[in-house]
């Protein structure tokens, strides 16, 4: 019996994969990322505990739904890389439901991530959070970029299909130069199907007060479109296609 930490769960449309989509939340992350907006997953002892088995049960409840819906199964975090076993054998089960499965992952865990489990996955939504190296490090306070990039050519090398998200944060991660070298980074993985370039947003601000946390960028605006636009022709001039 597998037993994992889950936070919350969540049917979606448009934001976690293609189509309408049963989406699980794990909690636990080893990154803090400045513009995280879900604080509330960071910790394991944040979620409750579920089997496998009872996850999948829920999934079922909605498998006809989502499936006429074009949809699928995703699971993200938190990170669920950080809950590889139970992560896996979620995974493992939606796909022999006949369920597209997502895995939607930092990468900085990837190795983590075993070829039974990669096995069942459709399509991996990877967050990259930043293309220098110390950007990076300054964004999500604890992490490295090298094991994302490790982790995207293992997927580029079975075959599976990535969608790339970047958060665009002004005066954090929109420096021509850090965009051009995510930009880089996702032109050499030939299975990286398209890029979406997130604006950030201070949306989840109130979990932060309520749970004591000062908020790390309180004084940071969303992008204005002109950049947002000089952003996605980045990443487009590299041949990407994006969203």
């Amino acid at each position: 019996m597998t037993i994992g930490s889950l936070h919350s769960w969540d049917v979606s449309t448009g934001v976690d994969g293609p189509g309408t989509r049963f989406v699980a939340f794990l909690a636990g992350c080893p990154l803090r990322c400045l513009y995280c907006h879900s604080p509330d997953t960071w910790y394991r002892r944040s979620g409750h505990p579920v089997t496998a088995g009872d996850l999948v049960h829920e999934v079922r409840r909605y498998e006809r739904f989502v499936k006429v819906a074009g949809g699928g199964f995703t699971i993200s975090g938190g990170e669920p890389l950080q809950q590889p076993a139970f992560t896996g054998e979620v995974l493992r089960r939606c796909h022999d439901m006949g369920l597209h499965t997502a895995l939607d992952t930092s990468g900085f865990l990837g190795d983590r991530a075993g070829d039974d489990l990669l096995s069942a996955v459709d399509l991996v939504l990877l967050d990259i959070k930043s293309g220098d190296p110390a950007t990076y490090r300054k964004v999500t306070r604890t992490g490295r970029l090298t094991p994302t990039i490790r982790f995207a050519h293992r997927l580029a090398q079975r075959g599976v299909p990535i969608w790339v998200r970047f958060v665009l944060v002004p005066g954090l991660t929109d420096d021509r130069a850090n965009v051009d070298a995510v930009a880089a980074i996702a032109a050499g993985v030939p299975t990286v199907e398209r890029v979406e370039v997130l604006p950030f947003h201070r949306l989840g601000a109130h979990k932060y007060e309520a749970l004591g946390l000062p908020f790390p960028l309180p004084g940071t605006p969303p992008p204005g479109d002109a950049t947002v636009d000089r952003v996605r022709t980045q990443f487009r001039e590299h041949g990407l296609t994006v969203f």
